[in-house]
């Protein structure tokens, strides 16, 4: 562990296992390792074990580029991702690279040796290793605990309450009253699923969120299979659901009111006759402000109309003895309360930079291509689409880095650096309005106000930028080992903002 790797994969998920598979694929004699702070592979689809969690993406998208999707579900559960994720570590040899229970808490670059040393807590211990490249891609929420808002008397609730991110292994629904707090993509995977066994599942929601119905299986899909076999099948299935993607989020963002009309219609179709659905169902900000929820085969909708879930919309006063006291003075009773209220994020996974001795504030920095940051050196992280399929994002930031270290090895450079423009202004990193995201956003990295500082949320342009646009773009700063300290103002200097 003590000896020196190209490079450090921090995660072992779905973003950790494909940038090793992209990395070994173009440079099969460089040394590197995959630390993952837990004891699986799979990240996000090994900690989720609540009943039903499933991608809210289709497979087509959230499969690697590399290793077609032949399953005949386009939205498949979280099993079935988790086996996919594995078994790609497994045929490459990835999970023989992988050491388990492995946190990265510090990493400290030396411009004297172009070196990162990490600093690594394992199994009680603390053990160091240096890289020469640091690549991060642990996602961006906390792992150890999830959000859940402070509830007024819950302590005098007489019934269980669970958060979807901590879901316990003896928990058993069957029979029982259920209330599931909330309205994003957790809360309206768990209420059907629960439905199914529970006495009644209410989801209650503070404010309604936008649910389309999408088929869990893409006919199309399965008939270009048929045809053309798996791989040629999978890269046309793909970039019709990216442009199919593309087009609604663009519908979306330019014409809100033809797609609120929209999607209130279908809504309307998948319902009971005289529901209310501009109650439930009606959101008060635009298509795509927030991620768009999708339900395989109407099954919430179908849950609503055979009457085993119902929806309320309302604020919570307080818990009570039997359930929950809204603001409308009615009550809901419950034997378990599930607060699926979100996630908490956290920042390349909490780990601590510095740069030649100087501690690397996140928010004073700026983040380049929504990868690299200004004046850390050798440094990559994954940040997928928050309107499209993460993997999407992913295995294009792996394509950018194997191609940056190949600029890298042919020009006989061993750092670097992006350093923008003074003038550049900066911006949130995430554009983006759900809950979860405005929470924590002040304590991530900056976007720019213009290329190449912004977090690129077009999958088209993003390949067309980092697949193929120069490496050489004026903006990053090649270079070798010096000194300590000379370059250090460069380094570790302020974010241009």
């Amino acid at each position: 562990m003590n000896d020196h790797l190209d490079v450090v994969i921090v995660g072992a998920g779905l973003s950790g296992i494909g940038a090793a598979h992209h990395l070994q694929n173009t440079f099969p004699g460089r040394t590197y390792l995959v630390l993952e702070a837990r004891e699986a592979i799979g990240g996000t689809w090994d900690l989720f074990r609540y009943p039903g969690v499933r991608s809210d993406s289709d497979m087509h998208t959230l499969g690697y580029r590399f290793r077609p999707w032949t399953d005949a579900k386009a939205i498949a559960d979280g099993p079935a991702i988790l086996d996919y994720v594995r078994a790609t570590a497994t045929e490459a040899g990835i999970d023989r690279r992988i050491r388990f229970g492995h946190t990265v808490v510090d990493a400290s670059w030396d411009s004297g040796t172009a070196r990162w040393t990490l600093t690594v807590e394992h199994d009680g211990t603390t053990i160091t290793m240096t890289c020469s490249y640091l690549y991060v891609c642990g996602g961006y929420y906390r792992y150890d605990s999830g959000f859940t808002p402070e509830f007024e008397g819950i302590e005098d609730f007489r019934g269980r309450v669970v958060h979807p991110q901590h879901w316990p292994a003896d928990l058993d629904h069957e029979g029982k009253r259920v209330v599931v707090i909330g309205s994003g993509a957790t809360a309206v995977t768990l209420v059907p699923a629960m439905a199914r066994t529970a006495a009644h599942v209410t989801m209650l929601q503070r404010s309604p969120t936008y649910i389309m119905s999408v088929p869990t299986v893409d006919a199309v899909a399965t008939r270009l299979r048929a045809l053309l076999g798996d791989r040629r099948a999978y890269t046309i299935t793909r970039w019709k659901n990216v442009v199919i993607g593309t087009l609604i989020y663009q519908l979306s963002q330019r014409r809100p009111a033809m797609m609120r009309k929209f999607i209130r219609a279908q809504t309307v179709k998948q319902l009971p006759e005289g529901y209310e659905v501009d109650v439930h169902f009606k959101p008060t900000y635009g298509p795509w402000d927030q991620r768009l929820c999708l339900v395989p085969d109407a099954d919430l909708f179908r849950a609503i109309g055979d009457g085993s879930a119902s929806v309320v919309t309302d604020r919570i006063d307080r818990f009570t003895e039997r359930g929950l006291l809204l603001a409308s003075g009615a009550e809901v009773e419950a034997d378990i309360v599930v607060t699926a209220t979100g996630l908490q994020l956290l920042a390349l996974g909490g780990i601590r930079l510095a740069v030649d001795g100087r501690e690397v504030p996140l928010p004073q920095t700026m983040a380049y291509k929504g990868m690299m940051l200004s004046g850390v050196p050798n440094l990559a992280f994954t940040i997928g689409y928050t309107n499209a399929s993460w993997t999407l994002k992913a295995d294009l930031v792996a394509e950018y880095v194997c191609r940056l270290l190949r600029h890298m090895d042919t020009h006989g450079f061993d750092h670097c650096v992006p350093v923008p423009d003074p003038a550049i202004d900066a911006r949130p990193l995430l554009d983006f309005q759900a809950g979860y995201v405005l929470r924590s956003l002040d304590r991530f990295p900056k976007a720019g106000s213009r290329a190449p500082w912004r977090l690129g949320m077009n999958y088209a342009q993003d390949v067309l930028t980092l697949r193929h646009g120069r490496i050489a773009d004026g903006t990053i700063r090649f270079g070798r080992a010096t000194p300590r300290g000379v370059d250090s103002e460069v380094l570790a200097g302020p974010a241009g903002h």
